[in-house]
């Protein structure tokens, strides 16, 4: 009997290791180094990115596109400048945009240049993203893989080759522990719930958070922090888990050279809160872990197009003319707090006025943002390929709302 115990305890341990593991929503992957190394392990990005649902950010280049058919005729948006007969250039849009990508989507990076890099998505699609973030280039901060053989071990952009994502073998601990998770309420009382990154820094509960109370310097584990609230411009309330409070001042941990918390959201993206409008955050356990198999690689955006005329276009859209796949993200502010969603998620957008739009997430949260040309009289321009193959743009003064297919 004893044995028969003992064998069933330790199938129900190993069954518990797998679940966990089969749960983890750690970024996880294989790096090889330009020297021909090759790590396996759970990954920390540029410090701030530690899980599937966190954003690369980049630039993407911008192709030449030719127009079959517009609602109105196309105007040339590129203008050559002349003084006195001389070309000296010319304005409009840029040759390339702002772009990110949640990491759950990628497949392989592969590094093709001193600030750029080749992704190949889930979905099969390649996509090169650059500069324009620490994320990505000799700018980034550091990137970290902690290798079962090797331990932990950092590394700089000049040592990257390639790295293949993948969901965490079965029994992987990382020393990092879990992500941090709360929920943080803003002072005009909005509350946003997800994954934490602190001071656009901290991402775990081995993850110190600096502060001098009276006089003396402080260095706290946020594995040990219950919450924080904002006590002033120059100062954090800190109230840790066996119930003891301090105030922490000196630092841009808890001051307002804190560079933002970051909330990442499953359900739509992320958003950035300043401390100005920071207020509260209580941490608490994650309910669900986002696994990196719930990530597809995308396809592209499709759905209807409404004008203020009453006309309709459906098809396969491309809005701002940039963003045309579900992965790519909608940046825009409310209330002072900088969003990033992902298309995917987003039910529809509604215009309000020349500045902002509502835009409403498949369950059914709402938020009027501006402050983007995702958003704005400065979008440039709604395309939607119809069914015969014809694209028609729709421009901002006439756009009334889009409704995306799931």
């Amino acid at each position: 009997m004893l044995k028969i115990v003992l064998t069933l305890t330790a199938f129900v341990a190993a069954l518990a290791v797998t679940v966990e593991a089969d749960d983890s929503d750690r970024i996880y992957g294989e790096i090889t180094t330009v020297e021909g190394d090759t790590f396996e392990g759970f990954i920390r990005w540029d410090k701030n990115e530690g899980s599937w649902v966190d954003i690369l950010d980049g630039e993407k280049e911008l192709p030449k596109r030719k127009y079959k058919e517009s609602r109105r005729k196309y105007r040339d948006h590129e203008t050559t400048i002349k003084i006195f007969g001389i070309e000296i250039g010319k304005s409009g849009w840029s040759s390339s945009a702002s772009s990110g990508i949640r990491f759950g989507h990628i497949k392989t990076m592969e590094v093709i240049d001193d600030d750029a890099v080749l992704l190949t998505l889930k979905s099969g699609q390649e996509i090169e993203l650059s500069g324009g973030s620490t994320d990505i280039g000799s700018d980034i901060r550091e990137i970290i893989i902690e290798d079962e053989h090797e331990g932990e071990i950092e590394l700089v952009w000049d040592d990257l080759e390639t790295i293949e994502f993948k969901q965490a073998r079965s029994g992987a601990e990382s020393n990092f522990g879990e992500r941090l998770y709360g929920t943080l309420v803003t002072r005009r009382g909005d509350e946003y719930t997800g994954y934490v990154c602190w001071d656009v820094d901290e991402l775990f509960p081995t993850d110190i958070l600096d502060g001098d109370e009276k006089h003396r310097s402080q260095k706290i584990k946020f594995g040990e922090i219950a919450s924080i609230e904002r006590y002033s411009s120059s100062g954090a309330t800190v109230t840790l888990t066996n119930g003891n409070q301090m105030v922490l001042r000196g630092t841009n941990d808890v001051d307002d050279d804190n560079r933002g918390i970051i909330i990442s959201d499953p359900g739509f993206g992320q958003v950035t809160v300043k401390w100005d409008e920071f207020d509260r955050l209580d941490f608490k356990k994650a309910p669900h872990q986002v696994r990196y198999k719930e990530f597809d690689g995308g396809r592209l955006l499709t759905g209807t197009v409404y004008t203020e005329d009453g006309e309709s276009y459906t098809g396969t859209i491309r809005w701002d003319n940039d963003e045309e796949y579900i992965w790519e993200i909608l940046n825009g502010d409310y209330r002072d707090v900088e969003f990033d969603i992902e298309f995917g998620l987003i039910k529809s957008i509604e215009k309000r006025s020349r500045r902002s739009s509502i835009i409403t997430i498949r369950d059914d949260r709402s938020f009027r943002l501006s402050g983007s040309n995702d958003v704005d009289e400065d979008n440039k321009g709604i395309f939607v390929i119809l069914s015969d193959g014809d694209e028609v743009e729709i421009e901002w003064e006439d756009f009334d709302r889009v409704e995306f297919s799931k």
